[in-house]
């Protein structure tokens, strides 16, 4: 595989200047084809092609200048791939937006990004609408489904319908490293920041996973995550192949879908993939149009993917990336699986292992920090420059814990901050403790993870009560409505105090294991 300006597959280029190029490309040579599959609408190439041609009219109107940004839902929806691809051909600059989030952090993402204009979800508005006086640049925002009352927003449909076929291309750069994407990450001190992703770092992964994950014209690519992941976007459209939408988590039900929609390439996260392991109704699923079930964000354990290999008669294969790679770093592929594993790095790329505290590059099968470096690593955080966050060689520390075999494949340990992921996301235990703090009856508190069968893990709270009327129920049903699911209170022990450090600093990682070994509550 060659790494230039744009990456060759198989004698076929499929990168730049511009992600939307991509789509371009896709409906040039198979208009009919079908793009993106929902469970109640399908589009074709040349649809989606033309639809984005009038997103892009559309946001042209809206913003005043090349490369302002616009603000987009990450839903499960066919639509998300018209407007990031017409945001990119207005030559405007998509932020992409977590519709889980609560108010105060939706309000927080939307301020970073500066964005004038968000398209939401009527959920998503119902929360930024009891604090949208901490996000003042935001002057417009359109919903993609009627919202209930008067005086909502207007529908995006409707924008789309009175809008021009298409935008003046005049003025919209071809520069491979204009910026093309703000992705936000969770951040280990609960402050999410924006990942500044060029053109050229996300047609460039495209490839890359293209490449590494064997996906050609003739694939069904199944996508069960929770939200829309530009991975899998970009992946499909540079392969030219149709991409499935199945937002439902029932792991059953979704694997009868990808075998009758003739599936080839089937994604979903660990926890639904280890139970669906687990699940009795295995024994009695078949997709035989699968060549392999992808899993990544985290670490899928080997018995569970060897059930499923079996029962399926595929590789099970890992992935390790970030928002801040665009976001593919290892993948693993087809034809060469090595269980528990998340694969050796892309083409283009490249990994390696330090020591944590020296800093000294380790030997095969030692464990230390994660660094990446390489075509699709981010152009810096927002308001940051990318050397900043890198070593004088552009070496990016990941924050993250793993080790490289003798044959480069990586294996993921675990993280050194104290984030962690439940169902996949990833959970700040600090944003949990200061809506935890808010309640009037907590003195003090600390939140730590404990282990869990279907979601990988979940919150838990130690807290050290004022007075004594609140229960540690009390607790939790204050938290648990205020952030998202995945970052509810599943346990709440009394505490007589928090130990710190002499620096005021919290010992998570003791309290969590002296929680775990029941030496508290």
């Amino acid at each position: 595989m060659t790494m230039t300006d744009e990456i060759s597959v198989a004698g076929t280029t499929v990168g730049g200047p511009r992600v939307d190029h991509l789509l371009t490309r896709a409906a040039q040579r198979a208009p009919g084809r079908v793009a993106v599959r929902s469970a109640t609408e399908s589009i074709s190439y040349a649809e989606l092609d033309a639809l984005t041609d009038r997103c892009a009219a559309l946001v042209q109107g809206l913003v005043a200048e090349p490369g302002e940004v616009v603000a987009i839902a990450g839903l499960m929806d066919p639509e998300f791939a018209s407007l990031f691809f017409g945001i990119s051909r207005a030559g405007a600059v998509s932020a992409v937006l977590n519709p889980f989030l609560p108010a105060e952090r939706l309000a927080h993402v939307l301020t970073t990004s500066g964005a004038r204009v968000a398209v939401l979800s009527p959920e998503m508005y119902e929360r930024i609408a009891t604090v949208r006086g901490r996000v003042p640049l935001l002057e417009t925002v359109i919903l993609t489904r009627p919202a209930e009352g008067q005086g909502a927003p207007p529908l995006l449909a409707d924008l789309l319908a009175a809008a021009p076929e298409a935008a003046d291309p005049s003025g919209v750069t071809d520069d491979p490293d204009a910026l093309a994407c703000l992705q936000f990450t969770s951040g280990t001190t609960g402050s999410a920041k924006a990942c500044r992703l060029s053109h050229r770092n996300l047609t460039v992964n495209a490839a890359q996973t293209v490449h590494a994950q064997q996906v050609d014209e003739s694939s069904v690519v199944f996508n069960c995550l929770p939200t829309f992941h530009l991975m899998h976007l970009t992946l499909a459209v540079t392969a030219v192949a149709t991409h499935v939408l199945w937002p439902g988590t029932d792991s059953v039900a979704s694997v009868r879908a990808a075998d009758r929609l003739r599936a080839t390439h089937y994604y979903s996260l660990p926890v639904r993939l280890a139970r669906l392991a687990a699940d009795p109704a295995l024994s009695g699923l078949e997709a035989p149009s699968l060549r392999a079930v992808f899993s990544g964000g985290s670490s899928l354990s080997k018995p569970a993917g060897l059930a499923l290999a079996q029962q399926f008669g595929v590789p099970v294969v890992q992935g390790y990336g970030l928002a801040e790679t665009s976001p593919s770093m290892h993948l693993g592929t087809p034809d060469r699986p090595k269980p528990g594993s998340c694969g050796q790095v892309v083409p283009g790329g490249e990994s390696r292992i330090v020591d944590v505290d020296s800093r000294a590059v380790l030997p095969p099968g030692e464990k230390g920090e994660i660094q990446v470096r390489g075509p699709q690593l981010m152009q810096g955080y927002l308001g940051r420059s990318l050397s900043q966050d890198t070593d004088a060689d552009g070496w990016f520390s990941t924050g993250d814990v793993g080790s490289l075999d003798s044959e480069g494949f990586l294996f993921w340990t675990d993280r050194i901050k104290d984030t962690f992921k439940c169902d996949n996301w990833l959970v700040s235990p600090t944003e949990i403790e200061r809506v935890l703090l808010r309640h009037p009856a907590v003195d003090d508190c600390v939140v730590v993870d404990a282990p869990d069968e279907e979601r990988g893990a979940v919150a838990c709270a130690l807290v050290v009560r004022r007075g004594t009327e609140a229960a540690p129920d009390d607790f939790a049903a204050y938290v648990n409505p205020r952030v998202p699911y995945y970052e509810a209170l599943h346990r709440v022990v009394l505490v007589d105090a928090i130990p710190r450090s002499a620096t005021g600093k919290v010992e998570r990682r003791l309290l969590r294991d002296r929680l775990l070994g029941g030496e508290l509550g």
